[in-house]
């Protein structure tokens, strides 16, 4: 008989009635994800959680609420077993932590109710570790609001210690510029310490640009200027419509290299794949 949620539930004397279970999936802010706000701010997510929609009350009576989170894998994270309370609705312009945005402003200041929340002592050795199935079909996906009682999730991975998704590599790295904030932070360390030069790919269009970053922060620092402004500063970019560019690395530069020698492996990389002249570069 495979090991489920459930039986965690009963080992800690707690009824799976008196549980909802919550997977925060959204992708309503570009760039950024609960498991992403989880990892770097628990407190700024326990707010974010605390906040649901009144006219969904219904769906959130229970004892306790099980949060789960969706790694950039898509799996499902155990982050934590609370005790939840309704305090109250709301105040209109209250902030929502993870949009940074007025709660309940994207629809007219509808009402929102707030919950109080007390970490349980109950499983918190699972989090961060524990991994369960939610569903394979597009409808589990989509409902992200479960009572446990109705649906014992079977556990499909139990770690030693909570592990962000391993750095692929130099080579290996080929991401959408928007996702960039929801890398692991190990991934941002080891890219804001590294310089070299890069490949933005744009599929929709089918253009390519070579870039480098050769100043402090890195390829990271750099990224996120085009994350910022949708061109970062570069001509050939300003003068197209704004998009989702897919980025990778072509080649590392060594510690000791200069600005000018990775301006110069830039020149030769320009070189190689015609970016002047079927690409971007306008240099």
């Amino acid at each position: 008989m495979p090991l489920t949620f459930n039986m965690l539930l009963h080992s800690e004397g707690i009824d799976p009635a008196e549980v909802r279970l919550l997977r925060h999936q959204t992708g309503k802010v570009r760039g950024r994800t609960p498991y992403s706000l989880w990892c770097d701010d628990v407190p700024a997510f326990e707010r974010y959680q605390s906040v649901q929609d009144t006219r969904q009350r219904s769906h959130f009576r229970g004892r306790y609420w099980a949060s789960f989170v969706a790694p950039p894998d898509g799996s499902t994270l155990f982050v934590g077993l609370y005790a939840v309370e309704l305090v109250g609705t709301v105040p209109v312009g209250a902030i929502d932590p993870f949009t940074g945005r007025g709660i309940g402003e994207a629809k007219g200041w509808a009402e929102y109710d707030e919950y109080s929340f007390t970490l349980s002592l109950a499983l918190s050795d699972y989090i961060g570790r524990l991994t369960i199935h939610w569903g394979d079909s597009a409808s589990s996906r989509r409902a992200w609001k479960q009572r446990a009682d109705l649906q014992d999730k079977a556990i499909i991975e139990l770690l030693r210690a909570f592990r962000e998704e391993p750095f692929p590599g130099f080579t290996s790295l080929i991401r959408p510029l928007s996702e960039i904030e929801t890398m692991p932070s190990g991934w941002k360390e080891v890219l804001a310490a590294s310089r070299g030069v890069y490949l933005l790919a744009c599929p929709r269009t089918r253009e390519h640009y070579v870039g480098s970053a050769h100043s402090v922060g890195g390829f990271l620092a750099r990224w996120r200027d085009y994350v910022a402004s949708g061109h970062g500063g570069n001509v050939g970019l300003r003068v197209r419509d704004p998009s989702d560019f897919v980025v990778s690395i072509l080649e590392v530069a060594g510690s000791a290299a200069s600005e000018s020698d990775i301006l110069t492996m830039e020149a030769q990389w320009k070189a190689k794949l015609l970016s002047r002249t079927i690409g971007l570069n306008r240099n």
